[in-house]
């Protein structure tokens, strides 16, 4: 087994494993894009006459079994190997021989390992984009359950105006959307093939880059090969940086239903089955998972600071350091998808006490109102609000299903037009969908070249 740089010397092994490290488990799930990524590259050798239709054949015969080998257990990455690259390598040249020591032809482990990780961010980015469409979903029929139903509005944690549990619910669910609108921007900048710029500075044969680019679906070809090495690192933070503001989005919400479930409040209700108990407290219920939801979302920053922070200084063209931004790339986006799916599942089990949102409705929370039943009578809203202020003793009798019912313009309480939202969901789960539906069917076409 022999890795794919080696010459005559025999690499200290200290340094062997300080430079391989944990990159040959990380590559374990990177496997299958690059297989795709060779077959896509080995067909366009064929075309441009570097391999035959045997050869391409042959390759290509093996690399699917290797796909196949991938997702039954039989074939894996070891430590010796160093990477996904030569383990795939030399499985080629010890099935096929010398038309296995042709597949790496024109390329560079660089730009094939970028090209691998674009594969694998596209099939992320699209589930993760697919599984927050899904709790938007959970929160906006959450937000119609509840429209009627009244929530003490807060600012700075005091009560201050009447609100509705639809307008909560609804306000994570329009915020999540635009969560995903960075996340389509993301998917659109890492949808671009690599391949063909080989260590930053391109190989003297004629690739045709934008063929290889057709036959792995990406939209177009990363032109300039040295921003393709330079681009590395940057585009995997441009990805956290969407993930990250999905992860933002759910800790905020999850503060809320902490807060909101609390006893002293009640507002809601969190199923047994959802939280962990105590090793000595027989009662408790603790909201475990939105805690660690709440924790992890530093846990996404840093890792996307780590990032920046590696690739911040560097000089153009390949640099090892590069090697440390993909296990924090790739843990990020686990991260981020397993929080969306944990507050998907929240929302669906989540229960409202309407009794004691209702209670929460001290007169107070009615003085802005009153102030306007005096404006809605020609008092000017400045000297309105210094009469209600100065007698707030008096606010006494006033109902917070009206309140709510009263707020007509548009996205208040009254309503909620939660159709603009469920429009747009609409909207952007038919892209999702069609778009993994392309995607198949380019992986499709890739096999039964």
């Amino acid at each position: 087994m022999s890795k794919l740089w080696k010459k005559r010397v025999e690499l200290n092994r200290d340094i062997e494993a300080f430079t391989v490290g944990d990159d040959y488990i990380l590559d374990r799930d990177i496997v299958i894009p690059d297989c795709f990524a060779s077959m896509a590259h080995a067909k366009m050798l064929c075309e441009i006459g570097v391999l035959s239709k045997e050869e391409f054949k042959n390759l290509k015969s093996e690399l699917v079994e290797i796909v196949k080998d991938t997702k039954s257990g039989l074939f894996s990455v070891r430590v010796e190997d160093e990477d996904s690259h030569t383990a795939i390598e030399n499985r080629l040249v010890e099935r096929l021989g010398a038309d296995g020591k042709k597949i790496h032809t024109g390329r560079s482990r660089n730009d094939q390992v970028i090209a691998a990780l674009r594969l694998y961010a596209r099939d992320f980015i699209l589930d993760l984009e697919e599984a927050t469409l899904r709790l938007v979903g959970f929160l906006l029929d959450f937000a119609e359950s509840y429209r009627g139903v009244p929530m003490p509005g807060r600012t700075h944690m005091q009560i201050a105006m009447p609100s509705s549990v639809g307008l909560w619910a609804a306000s994570f669910a329009e915020e999540l959307l635009d969560d995903v609108y960075l996340l389509k921007g993301a998917y659109k900048l890492n949808n671009v093939s690599p391949l063909g710029s080989a260590a930053s500075y391109g190989v003297p044969l004629p690739l045709n880059r934008e063929r290889v680019a057709e036959l792995l679906g990406f939209e177009r070809v990363q032109n300039n090969v040295l921003y393709v090495n330079n681009s590395r690192g940057k585009f995997e933070s441009i990805i956290l940086n969407a993930a990250e503001q999905v992860m933002l989005t759910l800790s905020k919400l999850s503060q809320d239903i902490i807060l909101f479930s609390m006893p002293e409040f009640g507002y809601f209700s969190l199923p047994e089955e959802l939280c962990p108990g105590s090793s000595i407290m027989p009662q408790k219920k603790n909201p475990g998972m939105l805690e660690l939801i709440r924790a992890k979302t530093s846990t996404v920053t840093a890792l996307n600071l780590q990032i920046k922070g590696i690739i911040k200084a560097l000089p153009s063209g390949y640099n090892r350091d590069f090697q440390e931004t993909k296990r924090a790339f790739m843990e990020g986006l686990r991260i981020t998808l397993a929080s969306v799916k944990i507050m998907a599942l929240t929302i669906e089990k989540l229960g409202v006490n309407e009794e004691r949102l209702v209670k929460g409705f001290i007169p107070e929370i009615f003085a802005a109102d009153r102030a306007f039943e005096l404006v809605d009578r020609g008092v000017p809203f400045r000297d309105a609000y210094r009469e209600v202020g100065l007698n707030l003793e008096q606010l006494k009798g006033m109902d917070p299903y009206r309140a709510i019912e009263k707020r007509t313009s548009t996205g208040t309480s009254g309503n909620l037009n939660l159709e603009f939202a469920r429009g747009i969901l609409e909207k952007l789960s038919s892209e999702v969908s069609a778009e993994k539906k392309r995607i198949e069917g380019i992986f499709e076409r890739l096999l039964n070249l």
